[in-house]
């Protein structure tokens, strides 16, 4: 048999980016992978390092946000579903309902940072202000001891379990004022807070880098440090699903090399706190 390459390419389309593998093999050989912006980077690296363990398996690996991303498990659309919040009762009972038994996968800790432009002062914010800032009661960064100027207020679509974890740890009940920026990824956030002085808003740690500022929340650092010892208050756990009825022995493979130790030295390579 010839050997197989398999050719990775990245790309970017609207919210969506989809990272795949194609090759002329059966459907059997392929695994297909939606959902969460947030376990993207954590996928992609995995599965550069994958192909070397097994080569005859190819990767289709796509991000539009953990709600798309399950709901494409349930309708079997997808072999993993990958997942930056827990399954809601209504999404479990829809599983239980399409004869689905979901299986869940731990592979990561993250901690939902609060982020700012450079030039922006304020080094730290506590959970109450930071619900009063999307609520739309703190208007001003002076009254945070900043500059003079208009807060603008970016946020996550309700797609995405960043902002369901954001809506139960910061907002928890109450709703983001109607004014702000919806963006469909964590890049999105980070580039529209980037280019704007003005601008707060949140995404998973591993996409924190030198075009923005992440913020202290109650005093704590977004720290790898804080985030191993259980410290940050807006830490949680990255998931992938798989239905336990129909999980392929090429999707577990993937799943336990993502699991293990060489997988958990790559989680933390792209920013994120293995669990090893």
């Amino acid at each position: 048999m010839k050997r197989i390459v398999l050719i990775f390419s990245i790309f970017c389309l609207s919210s969506t980016v989809l990272f795949a593998g194609w090759f002329s093999k059966s459907n059997s050989d392929k695994v297909i992978i939606k959902g969460s912006t947030t376990v993207l980077p954590i996928a992609q690296k995995c599965a550069e390092a994958f192909r070397k363990v097994d080569s005859n398996i190819t990767l289709s690996i796509s991000g539009s946000g953990s709600g798309d991303g399950i709901k494409a498990i349930i309708e079997g659309s997808c072999d993993i579903a990958n997942a930056s919040r827990d399954m809601k009762d209504s999404e479990k009972s829809a599983a239980a309902t399409a004869g689905k038994k979901i299986e869940k996968h731990v592979v990561a800790i993250d901690m939902i940072t609060p982020i700012v432009h450079p030039s922006n002062k304020i080094k730290n914010l506590t959970i109450d202000q930071l619900k009063a800032i999307y609520k739309g009661e703190i208007k001003n960064w002076k009254e945070l001891g900043g500059q003079d100027m208009n807060i603008v207020v970016v946020s996550r679509d309700s797609s995405s379990g960043t902002f369901e974890v954001w809506e139960e740890k910061v907002m928890k009940g109450t709703k983001v004022l109607p004014a702000a920026l919806l963006q469909a990824s964590n890049g999105a956030v980070v580039s529209t807070v980037a280019n704007n002085p003005k601008a707060i808003g949140y995404i998973g740690f591993g996409y924190l880098n030198s075009s923005i500022n992440g913020v202290s929340v109650n005093s704590i650092e977004p720290s790898l440090e804080n985030g191993k010892a259980g410290k940050f208050p807006l830490s949680r756990e990255l998931y992938m699903f798989t239905d336990r009825n129909t999980a392929s022995k090429s999707a577990m493979k993937f799943i336990n090399f993502v699991k293990s130790s060489e997988g958990q030295k790559l989680v933390s390579e792209s920013g994120f706190i293995g669990l090893k």
